[in-house]
């Protein structure tokens, strides 16, 4: 019988989050076409960044209004280019026009999620196209003396997340790396290689049926990321056509949320340093249309008869989704149920885990009671909520 790893309290607030919006921004932003590690020399001067203002407020209203409870920017990518006027590049905002080189976008970011209450995620890329040192402990110390001014001079970092794309030639020295991050903000979450969250291992936001948080041994929330626009991170004038619809957005949350780990959707802003008007729709649509889903749970009384939960509806009603949560205090422990129909003894959906969130969708079925049973479970499991809807 498989242990059960007991997440920390950051991982259990990190799932409670469910929902963030990454904002890939920065001097790609203005070179349209410009591709990761394609062998070119990479040809985006500073000069060519020069939004006329940009509205990180604006941002991080939009999405708190989407319902996302986090959001993480682009601080440096793989083409190097600080978003912060870093003492240790002069490939940076400070070498560019906007704000006559006086400008720091790290800082209109962190504040405005503070403003608006929302987690503060940096995103940023280890390694560096066409930058290398002579030696593996010089360029650690430029990693580390990057992290050093992202980390000291912006107040409280949420969430730190490392991209891996690239490194596959340079051996980090992570025990230093992530003991001085550590060392500097001691309650960050890390994404990539500190062990708080991981990848679910596809760039779709889809969790795999029936994927567990971790193993045995560790425990892992998993983050589902993925492209408002199908083709592209960065902002392009090319692709308005790729908007993701309100359809596609809601399945994807149902995959991701609904599956038990976190959904983190890309937005890139434009040139003018704005989100575009139809992303931003497509956002605040998925809201509206989830809220109206889940705005009014069917009514229960609960009988529990060992691993036998019955739920009965006094008046009787349609059901289509049930939504089940587990208390992960002490790890994910539920591995497999089933949904029948008491009335009749009807058999009608077999699910595995449950996890922070599950949302089991199937045929609607007229119920007067519902029977779930947890059929495969670690002694002392939780269920800690049940909610039945009809969604049409």
């Amino acid at each position: 019988m498989m242990a059960t790893a007991k997440p920390t309290k950051n991982q259990l607030k990190f799932l409670d989050w469910e929902f963030g919006v990454f904002f890939h921004f920065g001097i790609r932003t203005f070179y349209e076409g410009h591709r990761d590690w394609d062998g070119h020399e990479a040809e985006m001067v500073p000069a060519g960044f020069d939004p006329p203002q940009i509205d990180c407020d604006g941002w991080i209203r939009s999405v708190k209004e989407g319902g996302a409870k986090y959001a993480i920017l682009t601080a440096k990518h793989h083409d190097g280019f600080a978003n912060w006027p870093s003492a240790y590049s002069d490939y940076s905002v400070k070498n560019t026009p906007y704000k006559n080189g006086k400008g720091d976008v790290v800082r209109e970011f962190t504040d405005a999620c503070r403003k608006y209450g929302i987690g503060v995620g940096l995103y940023y890329s280890p390694a560096q196209f066409g930058f290398t040192f002579v030696d593996a402990k010089a360029y650690d110390d430029y990693f580390v003396n990057q992290m050093t001014e992202l980390l000291s001079n912006y107040g409280k970092i949420d969430y730190l997340w490392f991209d891996g794309c690239g490194s596959g030639d340079h051996q980090y020295d992570w025990g230093r790396i992530i003991g001085e991050i550590r060392r500097l903000q001691p309650d960050i979450m890390i994404f990539g290689f500190g062990n708080d969250t991981g990848w679910v291992g596809n760039e779709e936001g889809v969790t795999p049926f029936g994927m567990p948080n971790g193993s045995a041994t560790a425990f892992c929330p998993y983050e589902c990321d993925c492209k408002m626009r199908r083709d592209n991170w960065f902002f392009s004038e090319k692709d308005e056509d790729r908007v993701r619809s309100v359809d596609d957005l809601c399945g994807l949350w149902y995959y991701s949320v609904g599956r038990g780990n976190n959904l983190l959707l890309n937005i890139g802003p434009d040139r003018e340093g704005k989100l575009p008007e139809k992303d931003v729709a497509a956002l605040l649509g998925m809201r509206r249309e989830l809220d109206r889903r889940f705005a009014a749970p069917i009514p229960y009384t609960l009988q529990r008869r060992g691993d036998r939960f019955v739920l009965h509806l006094e008046k009787g009603s349609m059901v289509n989704t049930v939504v089940l949560s587990e208390d992960l205090t002490d790890g994910q422990k539920i591995r497999a149920f089933s949904i029948g129909s008491g009335d009749d003894n009807m058999h009608l959906y077999d699910g595995k885990c449950v996890g922070h969130k599950q949302i089991v969708t199937f045929p609607p079925y007229y119920f007067r009671d519902l029977c779930l049973e947890i059929t495969d479970a670690e002694e002392g499991f939780v269920l800690k909520s049940v909610q039945l809807y009809y969604v049409r």
